[in-house]
């Protein structure tokens, strides 16, 4: 007996259906807001082969998109109760980050954050460090934050069983 997935745009929710018979053409109402005739989903499934090429011009190449993205809003629940004026607290913010999505701060970060973690004046090591943190090699938010934006959020599983 087959299970078919159904993806609702409102919801942003693919859906498990059971069905009685193969090749069903049904498609069912949302169960969350209602939604009529949902829009069957391919399956996800794993292949064996060659992995895809890193494009090495693309510092976040190769980075689970979904280890990234939990990353994210984990960090963003985070910093919601954070005191924005502390600079070792947005030091601590940073190297969790850096923790939970495996991506290296680079040498001149990794001095900044030293130096805000003892306390010293965010500003005051831009305008020391501006051109070190500003390199290729320096780990840049601003890249992330770009990326974040205009990547769309994957959908949510709803891992309960419906009737079709």
């Amino acid at each position: 007996m087959p299970i078919y997935e159904f993806f609702c745009p409102d919801c942003n929710t693919i859906f498990n259906f059971f069905s009685s018979r193969i090749n069903t053409d049904k498609q069912p109402d949302c169960p969350k807001c209602g939604r009529k005739k949902l829009h069957k989903q391919m399956s996800t499934f794993a292949t064996i082969g060659k992995a895809k090429e890193e494009n090495d011009d693309d510092p976040l190449s190769g980075l689970d998109e979904t280890k990234m993205e939990q990353a994210f809003e984990s960090l963003m629940r985070d910093a919601e109760g954070m005191n924005e004026d502390d600079p070792r607290q947005m030091a601590n913010l940073m190297r969790r980050f850096s923790e939970k999505t495996g991506i290296s701060l680079g040498d001149p970060m990794e001095e900044a954050l030293t130096r805000m973690e003892g306390g010293e004046d965010p500003d005051q090591i831009e305008q020391e460090m501006g051109d070190l943190l500003d390199s290729d090699d320096a780990f840049s938010l601003d890249i992330i934050r770009k990326k974040a934006r205009h990547r769309p959020r994957p959908p949510v599983h709803d891992e309960t069983l419906y009737e079709l």
